[in-house]
């Protein structure tokens, strides 16, 4: 496992490479090209805002900046799974050619979409100071947040991407459940909307966590929640230990199963 690691790094500019020229040719041709990046989530935001708040009478404070904070961490969960389950079918003329790291090809997906995640930062902030939020100095702990998500959603890629060479079924699979996983989160409403029981079974939910975590250090004002974060933690590394030993043995019959 750490002479993969070592392999991967040794490899880390064809991942540059990879996620450079993935920036560049996502709105390649596109009139509006990088502004799409924007032009997106605050669409998703504008829809959300109007359907929850007024038709369904979800009451929350400032609730644009409640569901913003949590609805970007969530894209860039669900783009960067449903990228990286494909990642190695995709680049399977890659794959069959030249001898590289297999697994630049899941992780060039998930850093992609964590530059995406980053850029649109710029707009969260903007946005948290024109709604009159206050930053405090808590808001330090978001890049160790942002690590915890990004080591649940390599882990997690790593999975799928090396079981969807043979089930190719799972990737219509990953869509139904990250459909259903986005309603199981506390992403458009508060989790107090649920049942007493309910809610201590959603909190198994590792994303359930870094989406408070998210909103603690951003939103509120707060330090995380070291213990229910701690928990993603725990789940996030061991995915992470899983998906290198899957994608290991996997790796070896790319070739052939493609």
């Amino acid at each position: 496992m750490l002479n993969n690691i070592k392999e991967t790094i040794h490899y880390r500019q064809m991942l540059i490479s990879i996620v450079r020229r993935d920036l560049r040719s996502r709105y390649k041709g596109s009139f509006l090209g990088f502004l799409w990046t924007f032009i997106n989530p605050l669409l998703q935001l504008m829809v959300y805002s109007i359907v929850f708040p007024y038709l369904l009478k979800v009451q929350q404070d400032n609730y644009p900046m409640f569901l913003f904070i949590a609805l970007l961490p969530w894209i860039f969960f669900t783009s960067s799974v449903q990228g990286a389950t494909t990642s190695i079918v995709v680049g399977a003329n890659l794959v069959k050619k030249i001898y590289f790291p297999r697994i630049i090809l899941p992780l060039s997906v998930v850093c992609t979409n964590l530059m995406n995640y980053v850029y649109c930062l710029i707009i969260v902030f903007a946005a948290l100071l024109l709604t009159g939020v206050h930053l405090t100095f808590n808001v330090f702990w978001f890049p160790i947040v942002l690590l915890i998500e990004f080591i649940f959603i390599l882990g997690l890629s790593l999975i799928l991407s090396a079981l969807y060479v043979k089930f190719r079924d799972l990737e219509h699979i990953v869509g139904v459940v990250t459909f259903v996983w986005f309603y199981l989160t506390p992403i458009v409403f508060p989790i107090e909307v649920f049942s007493g029981k309910l809610i201590e079974i959603i909190r198994y939910n590792p994303m359930v966590p870094i989406i408070d975590s998210f909103r603690n250090v951003l939103l509120f004002g707060k330090q995380p929640d070291w213990s229910s974060l701690g928990y993603a933690l725990i789940v996030g590394v061991v995915l992470l230990i899983i998906g290198l030993l899957v994608f290991k043995k996997s790796e070896k019959t790319f070739a052939e199963d493609l």
